[in-house]
């Protein structure tokens, strides 16, 4: 009798270890991240520099397909601009869409790749593109946040 309560003290403590793991269920974490990521491009979207600023982590690391990487301060440089032109009128973006994502986590990570479609309006000119997006996510302080992106134009 004292070997089957050890035992089973033994599997209790270890199931009551197990249950207090801090990963998320992988289903819960696919839904954080996809909702955090359609969040980011609303953000992105709308020109929200404020709201994108808290979602990429101190050391991002943005790369375009026609540009050497830039760090954090430098495209929240680039965000800063581009919401002034979104709030004066001189670019509309009529679309942004993220379709085909696929996501694959690594513990408190996640790579997604995905295609995007943009549609802006700057004027009477209205200008459409697709690229192909590899974001890299991570889990931080109970919320993800963008660490790297990396786009290429589909031609």
């Amino acid at each position: 009798m004292k070997m089957f309560t050890l035992c089973f003290l033994i599997v209790l403590s270890n199931l009551m270890i197990s249950c207090t793991n801090t990963t998320p269920h992988p289903v819960n974490q696919e839904k954080e991240l996809l909702a955090a990521v359609n969040e980011f491009n609303q953000a992105f979207k709308e020109g929200n520099v404020k709201k994108l600023a808290s979602m990429i982590t101190d050391d991002y690391h943005h790369t375009n397909g026609n540009a050497k990487p830039i760090s954090k301060d430098d495209w929240i440089g680039y965000l800063t601009k581009r919401s002034v032109q979104i709030e004066n009128g001189d670019i509309k973006v009529n679309t942004y869409q993220m379709e085909e994502t696929d996501i694959k986590f690594h513990d408190h990570t996640a790579i997604l790749t995905a295609k995007i479609t943009v549609s802006t309006s700057k004027g009477d000119t209205t200008q459409q593109n697709q690229y192909r997006v590899t974001n890299f996510w991570v889990h931080q302080d109970g919320s993800w946040k963008r660490a790297g992106f990396h786009d290429g134009k589909i031609e």
